[in-house]
Parts: C-alpha cells; sequence; structure tokens
C-alpha cells in the first residue's frame, strides 16, 4: 500500500466557486492508473471540511489511502494526530494557493518548522503545489514592492520548497494536463520509488529468516497488543455557544432605544472577537488601537450608560452587576441577538448569519447595511475588511488564539484564585462554559457564588495555570511525564474529561518513545504512575500501563518498585508478561542441545 498525507487549502481566494475540488481528489477521480475509488469518503470530505480520507487502488491492485488536511490548525489543536499522519506517510504533499499570500507566510513561519522537525529521522519525498493562476503579475522591478503582497511569487515558492528539500510543482489550473501529466506524473513516479523500496525491504527480511535452516531456536511471538487510547473530540465552540443560551454569569446587556428589547452576553467573549468591545469596555483606548474605523464604529452602534447597571445576576458578585449597552442602530439591534449567535459560535459560520440576517430583514439595503457592520466589528486594526476575510474558512481560528489574551490577566477579571500563596484573575464565563463542577460551584448555593477571592486547594500553582490555559485555549502542552499526570489529576477532580484523555495520550506517546535502556535506567516510576491513575478513576490509562509493564517484564521484573505492584496486578502481568515463562524454558533447552551437540548456531 501507498499512504500520501497532503496539508494546506489550494482553494483561490479570489474564486467565487466555493464547490472547487481539491488537488487530491481532482487526481484520483482523472488519474488513468486509480481504480475502486471509495465513493463514500468523497461524500465525508464534503461534511467534514478539517480532515478527508480517500482510499482507492492503483497499477492495478496496490492499495491507495490519501490522508487531505486542508485546515492547518490541526497542528495547533491536535498535535498527535498530526505527528501520526506524518509518521505513516509515504508521501507528504504540501499544497497553497498562489492568490493567499497570508496562508502561504503563516504555513512558512508556523508549520513549515514543525514538519521539517517530524521529518528530521526519516527520508519522506515532499511535494509542494503552487495551485492557481496569479490575478496580478508581480513588478520585476526590484525596487517596486506594492504589488508583492497580494500572491506568491514562483522565487518564494522554489525557496521554501529548498527548505524543506522537496519537489516544487507550479499548478496554473486543475485541468487534465497539470492533474495528469505534470503533478500525476510526480507523483506516480514516488509511489513506484515508495514500492520499490517496501519490497527490497520485505526481501531483506526474507531473505534473513531463510539464513539458518538447522535447528531452529524457539520463536519469540510478538507481544500483546497495548490497548489503544481515541482522542475525544473537541467541543470548545460548542461549550461556548452554550453560554450564549444559559446566559449564566452575563455582565453586559444590550438595549434597543426604546428598551423593549435585552440582550445579555459577557464581555471577555465579545472582547476576545473584536477590537469596538475591547475600545466600548475600556480594554483598549483609541490611542492603542491606532485605527478610526473602529473608533466610529464603536461611536455610531454603541453607547454604555453610566450608572444604570442591573441587580448582579445569578453566579455573578454584587460588586460586579451587569453594565447596560444601548444599541443606537435599529437594523442592526434587530439582528443582534443573531450576530451574537455567530460570534459565541466561534466567529466563523460567516454564510449562516448572511441566511437568518436575510430571514429577519427582507429589505437588501438594510441586508447589506447589517453585514457591513458585522465586517466592521470583526475588522482587525489596519487591514481592509472585505468580503473574502469573513468567509468561514479565513476566520476559523479566531476563538483560541484571542482568548489567550485574557489568560491570567486581571483585564476584565471577575474571580481571583488563591493557591499557594499567589493569585490567579480569571473570568466566570469561561470557566462555567468550560468546566460542569465550576459552572455548579458558581451558580449554585456555595460560598464562591457571591464570592471575588476562591481558594484553590490539592493542585500547584503552575498545574492549576496550566488547567486555565486549557480552558481559555482548549489546548496544553506538558513539559514532562510528571507535569502531565498532575494536570490529569486536576482534569479528574474538575471533571474535564477531555483534558484527562489528552494527558493520558501525552503519557503514553512519551513511555512509547522511550528506549529499553533509558527505561532502564530512568528514575521515573511507572507503578506509582499506575497507582495514581487507578486512584483518579484513569481506566484506560491504568490498564495500558499495566500492559506496558507486561510486555517490558525483563526490565521492570528488577526493579524495586515492582514489588509494590498488588496481588491482582501481579497475576495479570505474570499471566501477559512479554518474553513469556514458557519462551524462556525452550531457549534454556535449546541452548543445552547446541551445546550438547557441540555445533556452532548461526543465530544465537
Amino acid at each position: 500500500s501507498v499512504n500520501i498525507v497532503a496539508f494546506g487549502n489550494e482553494r483561490d481566494v479570489f474564486s467565487e466557486d466555493s464547490q472547487q475540488s481539491s488537488l487530491m481528489w481532482s487526481y484520483l477521480r482523472r488519474s488513468a492508473l486509480i481504480s475502486d475509488i471509495d465513493s463514500s469518503s468523497a461524500a465525508d470530505s464534503v461534511r467534514n471540511p478539517v480532515t478527508a480520507e480517500y482510499q482507492a487502488c492503483v497499477f492495478g491492485n496496490v492499495r491507495l489511502v490519501v490522508h487531505d488536511c486542508p485546515v492547518w490548525d490541526i497542528f495547533d489543536s491536535d498535535w498527535y494526530t498530526s505527528r501520526s499522519l506524518i509518521g505513516g506517510a509515504d508521501i507528504i504533499v504540501i499544497k497553497y494557493s498562489v492568490n493567499d499570500k497570508t496562508s502561504f507566510q503563516e504555513l512558512k513561519d508556523s508549520y513549515v518548522p514543525m514538519i521539517k522537525k517530524a521529518l528530521h529521522h526519516c527520508s519522506v519525498p515532499v511535494i509542494i503545489s503552487a495551485v492557481g493562476a496569479r490575478k496580478n503579475v508581480p513588478c520585476t522591478c526590484p525596487l517596486c514592492t506594492s504589488d508583492r503582497r497580494s500572491c506568491v511569487t514562483p522565487s518564494e515558492g522554489a525557496q521554501l520548497a529548498k527548505e524543506l528539500g522537496a519537489t516544487y510543482l507550479e499548478l496554473h489550473a486543475l485541468n487534465d494536463f497539470y492533474i495528469q501529466k505534470y503533478f500525476g506524473g510526480v507523483l506516480e513516479y514516488f509511489m513506484i520509488q515508495s514500492l520499490n523500496q517496501k519490497s527490497s525491504e520485505k526481501m531483506k527480511k526474507k531473505k534473513k529468516t531463510q539464513k539458518c535452516h538447522r535447528v531452529q531456536p524457539p520463536q519469540l511471538e510478538q507481544p500483546e497488543k497495548m490497548p489503544i487510547l481515541k482522542g475525544e473530540a473537541s467541543h470548545y465552540d460548542s461549550d461556548l455557544h452554550n453560554l450564549l443560551f444559559c446566559c449564566q454569569c452575563a455582565d453586559v446587556a444590550f438595549y434597543s432605544e426604546d428598551s423593549s428589547t435585552v440582550v445579555e452576553a459577557h464581555k471577555v467573549i465579545l472582547c476576545s472577537v473584536s477590537h469596538v468591545f475591547m475600545l466600548l469596555f475600556n480594554v483598549k483606548s483609541p490611542t492603542d488601537i491606532h485605527d478610526p474605523s473602529i473608533l466610529r464604529t464603536a461611536q455610531s452602534l454603541f453607547m454604555v450608560e453610566a450608572g444604570a447597571a442591573l441587580p448582579a445576576p445569578r453566579g455573578v458578585p454584587l460588586c460586579s452587576a451587569p453594565a447596560r449597552v444601548r444599541v443606537k442602530d435599529s437594523a442592526f439591534c434587530s439582528c443582534l441577538s443573531d450576530v451574537l449567535h455567530f460570534i459565541y459560535s466561534g466567529a466563523y459560520q460567516w454564510e449562516r448569519l448572511e441566511e437568518d440576517i436575510k430571514k429577519k430583514l427582507k429589505d437588501s439595503e438594510k441586508i447589506e447595511h447589517v453585514l457591513e457592520k458585522v465586517k466592521c466589528i470583526l475588522k482587525t486594526p489596519g487591514k481592509l475588511s472585505s468580503l473574502r476575510d469573513s468567509r468561514s474558512h479565513q476566520i476559523k481560528r479566531l476563538y483560541s488564539t484571542s482568548l489567550r489574551l485574557f489568560f491570567n490577566t486581571p483585564v476584565l477579571a471577575d474571580v481571583i484564585f488563591t493557591i499557594q500563596g499567589a493569585t490567579v484573575p480569571a473570568h466566570r464565563a469561561v470557566l462555567v462554559a468550560r468546566c460542569e463542577v465550576m459552572a455548579a460551584m458558581f451558580n449554585g448555593n456555595y460560598l464562591e457564588a457571591n464570592s471575588i477571592l476562591v481558594p484553590v486547594y490539592g493542585v500547584s500553582k503552575d498545574t492549576f495555570l496550566s488547567f486555565l490555559e486549557y480552558l481559555y485555549t482548549d489546548s496544553c502542552c506538558p513539559a514532562s511525564i510528571l507535569q502531565a499526570m498532575s494536570l490529569l489529576i486536576c482534569a479528574e477532580m474538575y471533571q474535564v474529561m477531555r483534558l484527562q484523555h489528552i494527558c493520558e495520550l501525552y503519557i503514553i506517546t512519551q513511555l512509547q518513545s522511550m528506549p529499553s535502556r533509558e527505561l532502564a535506567s530512568t528514575s521515573l516510576s511507572i507503578v506509582s504512575l499506575l497507582k495514581k491513575a487507578k486512584f483518579h478513576n484513569s481506566d484506560c490509562l491504568s490498564t495500558w500501563l499495566l500492559h506496558f509493564i507486561a510486555t517490558n517484564y525483563l526490565i521492570f521484573s528488577q526493579k524495586p518498585e515492582f514489588q509494590d505492584l498488588s496481588v491482582e496486578e501481579r497475576n495479570f502481568v505474570e499471566m501477559h508478561r512479554w518474553p513469556s515463562n514458557m519462551y524462556l524454558k525452550q531457549l534454556a533447552e535449546y541452548r543445552n542441545y547446541i551445546h550438547s551437540q557441540k555445533c556452532h548456531c548461526t543465530v544465537m
């Protein structure tokens, strides 16, 4: 079989065709060497644009598996899956649109170093495909730089290929010539190279097993397969979206001009996606933003009413009552609930927002007016606001990157945790949305519901900060196995199951990559990890650790910690140990036979 992994989005941001086929799918459909394409995989790619898997046959009966990942976020949100994809790839394809300079720069600065690091110990061929016809050809004058920001030049693509040691291709269109003869020819050449290499390795292994044809030693079976842990899908966007429905810990209320409409929201969520709200709630001053259009948008749409605070709702301390904000624009006010749903669901479902506003407003001028106001609210200082900047695939990453701005900062904070003599500011809205235990703590009949200072016991400050960082950003990067175990314990204490699974996967990955010599000399107690995993209800990790100890029986049986295993655990390890007692007995008998025959064994 041949495994191909493709990264990047080759769709033209200037094109009006939102249903444009991807490069890999176009190749599978057009190539004469491809047959038996799994039709269900194409439907899956439409429903899930983040990643798609295609299966087909090439060269007659060779199985071809293609993983197409058009969104680079997989390296940020799911490093375990991205590392596994690169590790199992026979060929890697990196693709980008020549008319999307911003995405290319992000690829070059953020993701190419990750790919180079992952490919450091293996020689996998890489193809870089620059897709599309440039809309405006850059000036060749070395002094002219006015038009070089809009598209990616061939020299920039060639330089990127040189850094990765890759093959660089310019595909001006996804037609038969560029797909079949140009891109397909290079891809099929690397397929043949991969198949030849695999065939050569298989023949070497077969010859090696046939060398000893005298008395064969006992066959050592492979150890039992360890349980496979599957990562849990992220529910980050849905957590924050549900916060708008329940309106817990709301600290701002929007009113119409006649005070007939009231919509509650949360400052930290609004400020995480918009500089207009940052300006409105004094997170930033006009001198910090340096963009008069954002100031005009804030002044034309909203007015904060001084001294008109509402009674504090449930979950908000009495000293931090919600602010009243009057919406000056009547058309925008009538669609404010739809705009808030758009923001709380991740601020990337632009097409759905357009449909909701069109259902509510029948006047095309008012529809365009409200949509333009939303673009102004989402505007980044110093950049032009355009329709293509509002497309879903362009602004998908607003949430997890911008909420990080409010992590461990007193800005808009309405709760302060005290831990180990230090203070950690936080925001109740984020905590309630992301953690059910904290939602009950801040909204039930507990002291914390009306307190600013909340003490934390049982975890260290660093561990609790890592826990809060996950709640704010939906990602975590433990520095060591022990830190991951501490974070797992904290996640179990607050019942955040996905974080617990992430820590389990990190621990397993680190232990699997540890060489036997390092495993024998390490001071890390695997049995202690096993005890903690069992105590904190991490059944998947505890089961895996038992199998890990049994698989490395000869190493762990010599360690003092082995005696700390319970009777039940010891019985399990002895039953599943590798190598087994039977094999060691057969090996001893074989050695005695060889010695008695006084013959030399080519294997031993």
